[in-house]
């Protein structure tokens, strides 16, 4: 069963289709085993909507008979959209993990115009889910993938995908070919080893190699449709699949680009990139597709990536009068907005309140693959979430995070995406001092999970040995197990926020309610604004006390008369 969330453009007009679309949509990132200080790979995705509902998907493997055929349900609308034969044995998959360690992410590019509405019946998230059931590696996923589009037509807008195995990670980049038409265009780049790379709304793939098939795949008229269609004319080497099939503008730039030039710049720092990679003033001031970090990253550092909203950048979302007294770093929609005729944006950030789960997707080939891959899941706000371990050999997932619990239209305190949201809204109201609550908490489940890890997964290895099914029965109870640790700790780290916070007091330590002030930049602006109104009267002068009368002189005493001596 696919999940449902409203199509990404539904408040957007047509017209604006190049610029809008980036606004609403996901981010992801890659990292190639080289970048690892474990070695391993990493994908990371952010499902970003305001209609999405977070749970973890589950799928077991499954033999089929021959003749059978799969159902595909758009993943944006819930709609059914046609069948496809089954191929005689699927993979178990949990979320956007398999059992073999595939792993698969996204972010919608939508591209040109002209090529909406493709003629076929397989939408990107469904392309997604299928192939997660049919492939063991990268490279034989971009192979199911583009298969699957030749065949049965794509069904959705222009699509990055972050695709990674134990050994490889791969960026494809995909449209379709407009109304009517089949099928689709796309490039594929494998990561150097030792660099990351990410995607965010905005196609990235620039010119690639024509005749290194060890490092890039394309389809076979990604240029001559372009050609057909007028859009380029130069030479086949200097084919930009980016510039030609989604061009960058403002948008493209301060929306998209901005989320990754803010990993770069945090993995990279040494690279300098400025705020004019991210701003918009100068879209044609393009990112590399990848680059080197300065230093290996950790699982932990994966996961501080994924949180972001610039901070101590030009587009620090903390410094602005929108911050309000707490410095809160985020905007109510709509992000673009108009005040006497001249136009004006909210930045567009990593960590946002509208995504509905995220994931950090760790796989290592020098395990068994289900002990060997974990997909770090977490649900609502990257920057209040807990990244909590499920096993890619598990076979069932814990139920606050299983579908049909809830929904988005229905409240449960069983669905850990309600208990997440009820904190992260708890902490959006007094930012700056509830999110150290926050992150404490969040800090001890992840810290416990990561110091826990070597040693789960040291008894997993041994119980392999003896028997492959008992390892994987093992990690689904500690999955499970942890999954039920973060919501039951979840849930009372909001009882205890709502006690400790109610009605804009503070409780200390020892329960002893607090009134601390605003920031004195706050109390500042209050004054600029309406100082006057709100200034209470000056107190009238005081004479001042009269000084004490000062006592009256007094005459020496007069000096006694001696005597003479006889």
């Amino acid at each position: 069963m696919n999940r449902r969330l409203m199509n990404l453009l539904t408040a957007v007009p047509v017209t604006a289709a190049l610029v809008a679309p980036p606004v609403l949509a996901c981010t992801s990132m890659l990292v190639s085993k080289g970048a690892t200080t474990d070695g391993a790979t990493f994908v990371t995705y952010a499902a970003d909507a305001h209609e999405l509902y977070g749970e973890l998907y589950y799928t077991p493997a499954r033999h089929h008979a021959p003749g059978a055929m799969r159902d595909i349900i758009e993943w944006d609308t819930g709609k059914f959209l046609g069948r496809i034969p089954q191929p005689a044995v699927t993979y178990s998959v949990v979320g956007n993990m398999n059992e073999h360690q595939l792993s698969i992410g996204e972010s919608t590019f939508g591209g040109r115009e002209e090529l909406a509405g493709p003629a076929g019946i397989v939408d990107y998230g469904s392309l997604i889910y299928t192939t997660l059931e049919r492939a063991k590696t990268a490279r034989e996923a971009i192979q199911v993938m583009t298969t699957l589009v030749a065949e049965h037509g794509y069904a959705s807008s222009g699509e990055s995908f972050s695709i990674a195995d134990p050994k490889e990670a791969w960026l494809l980049e995909m449209i379709g070919k407009g109304k009517g038409e089949k099928g689709a265009v796309w490039v594929a780049r494998k990561l150097p080893d030792g660099y990351l790379s990410a995607h965010a709304n905005q196609a990235r793939i620039g010119t690639f190699p024509l005749n290194d098939k060890q490092t890039t795949l394309y389809s076979p008229d990604v240029i001559s449709f372009a050609r057909a269609k007028g859009w380029f004319k130069g030479a086949d080497k200097d084919f930009n699949f980016a510039e030609t099939y989604n061009p960058i503008d403002f948008g493209g730039q301060r929306f998209s680009e901005a989320r990754v030039w803010s990993i770069f710049r945090r993995a990279a720092p040494s690279m300098k990139l400025g705020a004019e990679y991210a701003n918009g003033a100068t879209p044609e001031k393009r990112l590399p597709l990848w680059v080197k970090p300065d230093k290996k990253l950790s699982v932990q550092d994966t996961m501080a990536l994924m949180r972001d909203h610039f901070e101590g950048t030009p587009l620090d979302m903390t410094k602005d009068v929108g911050a309000g007294p707490y410095a809160v770093p985020y905007r109510w929609r709509p992000m673009t907005w108009e005040v006497d005729g001249k136009q004006y944006v909210h930045e567009r950030a990593i960590s946002t309140q509208q995504t509905g789960f995220s994931f950090v997707a760790q796989m290592r080939d020098w395990l068994p693959a289900p002990i060997g891959g974990v997909l770090w899941f977490g649900v609502d706000d990257t920057f209040t979430t807990v990244y909590t371990p499920m096993y890619a050999g598990i076979r069932q997932v814990p139920r606050n995070f299983a579908q049909g619990v809830a929904s988005r239209g229905e409240f449960s305190w069983d669905s850990s995406f309600w208990v997440f949201n009820w904190v992260s809204n708890q902490a959006y109201a007094r930012w700056s001092d509830i999110v150290q609550d926050v992150q404490r908490e969040q800090g001890h489940l992840e810290g416990q999970f990561l110091a826990d890890q070597a040693d789960v997964e040291k008894r997993a290895q041994e119980q392999f040995k003896r028997s492959p099914e008992e390892a994987r029965q093992y990690l689904t109870d500690y999955s499970l197990q942890q999954g039920e640790k973060v919501h039951t700790r979840w849930r009372k780290l909001g009882e205890t926020l709502l006690v400790k916070y109610i009605d804009g007091n503070v409780r200390d330590d020892l329960g002893k309610v607090n009134h601390p002030k605003y920031q004195e930049a706050w109390y500042r602006r209050i004054v600029q604004e309406n100082g006057k109104a709100l200034a209470m009267p000056a107190k009238p002068a005081e004479a001042p006390a009269p000084a004490p009368a000062q006592p009256p002189a007094q005459k020496p005493a007069p000096k006694p008369t001696v005597a003479p001596a006889p």
